[in-house]
C-alpha cells in the first residue's frame, strides 16, 4: 500500500501562476521566495511510491515582493530518471557512487544559489530562481561524497555546516562551506554500523552528533524493503561533541531513542544544551509508523562528567521544530513546531467524530514555545485543514520580532494557502493569506530565501 494518500497524495501537474490573490497585506519587507520541498512521485505505480522518503522531490515556491505575491511555481527536481520520464534531456553534473536521486527533503539558499537536498549519499541539485533544475552540484569538487538533508548556518561566521552519511561508509563526514559557496573543510568521524543521521546540532564550540540505534539492515535489504534502515536493539545510543576548533570528539551515552529534528542547541558554561523532538523508538522492523510518539525534550550534556540529563519540555506529540535562525547555536527563547496527528484528543472535544478529521500525520495546529517561561501558544486553522513546517522570518532585531510562514491546505478550496502570521501576535488574525492555485501535499522542509 502506498503511503502517498490523504494529505501526502501527490499532485500531477507543474503549475505557474502570477499575481496571486491575497487576503490581508503582505509585509513590504518580505522580498524573496518561500520554498518548500517534499516527495511527489511521478506515478503511484512507481517503486518510489512505496515509501514516504523515496518519492521524487517537488519544490513549491511563492515569490513575494513589494507587498505583492508575484508568483507560485511547483517543479519536480530533474534527476536523470525524472527528466527522461518528462521527455527532457538529463541535466549535467557529477554523481556520488553513481547515486542519482531527485532530492526531496529540503531546499536552501547558499551564496545566491538554490539547492534541493537529501541525505544518504546523493549530491544536491541546484535550481535556478524560477525553480528549474540546473544540475547536480559538488561545489567544484569540494564534496568527497554526498551531502545532507539538514544544514545549520553559523550566524556569526556565515559558514554552513552539514553532516553527511552513506550506507557504504564507516564514518560520518562533517562539511563546512564558506559564505562564497566553497567547501573549506571536511572531517571524517568514525562511526560503526552505518547508522542513519537525519539531523545534528551546532553550538559556538561544538558540532553535536547523534549516533542512534537506527542502522542499515542487510537483512531488510535482502527482503526488498525499499528503505532498509531499522531499529537495532543490540546497539546503544550516544551523543558526540566534536570540537569545532580541533575536530576531537567526546562521546556521551544517552538512553536509546530516535531524533529526526533539532530545535536548537547552545553552550551554557561548561555544559551543552540540545533541544530536540525525541521518539522512544523509530523504524521498528524498518517501518516508519512504529516506535511511539514524539515529544519536545532537552538534553543537558556535562562533558567533564560524561553524563546527560534529559528534561521534557512538552509531552504533546509534535514535529518540524524551527526557530529564529539568527540564534542558531546561541541561547534562545522561542521555538515553533507543528502538532502531530495524535493531538486530536487534546485539541477537539471528546464527542468529535474522528472520521471528520483529516487523514494525514499532521494536524491543523502550530505551537509556539516560550522556553524561558515554559509555556505554549496554539494557533489552530480550520477544520479539515492541515499544516506543515513553520518558518520564522525576522523583521526586527528582537528574537520574536518577525513572521511565521506556513503552508496550510484549505480543504474547502481544494488548494493551499501561504499564511503569514505575526510572531508577536501568534494566535491573532493572519497578517496575510496568499491563496495558491493548487493543493500542496504535505512534505518535508522549506526556507525563506530573501532576495
Amino acid at each position: 500500500m502506498t503511503p502517498f494518500t490523504g494529505g501526502f497524495a501527490p499532485v500531477t501537474d507543474e503549475i505557474t501562476a502570477f499575481d496571486l490573490e491575497v487576503t490581508g497585506r503582505v509585509p513590504a519587507e518580505l522580498n524573496g521566495r518561500y520554498l518548500r520541498n517534499g516527495p511527489n512521485p511521478l506515478s503511484l505505480d512507481d517503486p518510489t511510491a512505496s515509501h514516504l522518503f523515496l518519492g521524487e522531490g517537488m519544490v513549491h515556491g511563492v515569490r513575494l515582493r513589494d507587498g505583492r505575491a508575484e508568483w507560485y511555481r511547483n517543479r519536480w527536481v530533474r534527476s536523470a530518471r525524472v527528466a527522461e520520464r518528462l521527455g527532457e534531456p538529463p541535466r549535467p553534473g557529477p554523481l556520488h557512487k553513481n547515486w542519482d536521486f531527485a532530492a526531496n527533503t529540503h531546499v536552501i539558499g547558499l551564496a545566491g544559489r538554490t539547492f534541493a537536498t537529501v541525505e544518504a549519499g546523493p549530491l544536491p541539485y541546484e535550481l535556478d530562481y524560477e525553480l528549474d533544475t540546473v544540475g547536480t552540484c559538488d561545489f567544484d569538487g569540494g564534496l568527497p561524497g554526498g551531502f545532507a538533508a539538514h544544514t545549520h548556518l553559523d550566524p556569526a561566521s556565515g559558514e554552513l555546516h552539514a553532516l553527511a552519511y552513506f550506507f557504504g561508509w564507516d564514518h560520518h563526514q562533517h562539511i563546512v562551506i564558506n559564505p562564497e559557496g566553497s567547501v573549506t573543510r571536511t572531517t571524517d568521524i568514525p562511526i560503526a554500523d552505518a547508522p542513519m543521521l537525519h539531523d545534528f546540532a551546532l553550538t559556538e564550540r561544538y558540532v553535536v552528533i547523534y549516533d542512534l540505534p537506527v542502522t542499515f539492515s542487510q537483512a531488510h535489504a535482502e527482503q526488498g524493503v525499499p528503505l532498509p534502515y531499522a531499529w537495532n536493539d543490540a546497539r546503544g545510543a550516544r551523543l558526540g561533541l566534536m570540537s569545532r576548533e580541533s575536530g576531537d570528539v567526546r562521546w556521551v551515552e544517552v538512553d536509546p531513542c530516535w531524533v529526526f529534528h533539532t530545535l536548537n542547541a547552545y553552550d551554557d558554561g561548561d555544559e551543552v544544551v540540545v533541544d530536540v523532538v525525541r521518539y522512544p523508538k523509530r523504524f521498528v522492523d524498518a517501518r516508519l509508523d512504529l516506535g511511539g510518539l514524539p515529544t519536545l525534550d532537552r538534553w543537558t550534556i556535562d562533558p567533564a562528567a560524561g553524563k546527560v540529563r534529559r528534561t521534557r519540555l512538552d509531552d504533546r506529540p509534535q514535529e518540524f521544530p524551527r526557530m529564529d535562525e539568527r540564534r542558531t547555536g546561541r541561547p534562545y527563547r522561542y521555538g515553533y513546531t507543528s502538532a502531530a496527528r495524535d493531538l486530536k484528543n487534546v485539541l477537539y472535544p471528546a464527542d468529535t467524530e474522528l472520521e471528520d478529521l483529516p487523514d494525514q500525520a499532521f494536524d491543523n495546529t502550530l505551537i509556539k514555545h516560550d522556553l524561558v517561561r515554559g509555556t505554549q501558544e496554539w494557533r489552530q486553522f480550520g477544520r479539515g485543514a492541515y499544516v506543515g513546517e513553520p518558518a520564522f522570518v525576522a523583521s526586527g532585531a528582537a528574537e520574536d520580532d518577525g513572521y511565521v510562514l506556513v503552508l496550510v491546505n484549505n480543504e474547502a478550496r481544494g488548494a493551499a494557502d501561504l499564511v503569514i502570521l505575526s510572531a508577536l501576535d501568534f494566535t491573532g488574525e493572519p497578517v496575510a493569506t496568499v491563496h495558491l492555485p493548487a493543493r500542496v501535499p504535505l512534505g518535508f522542509h522549506g526556507s525563506w530565501i530573501a532576495d
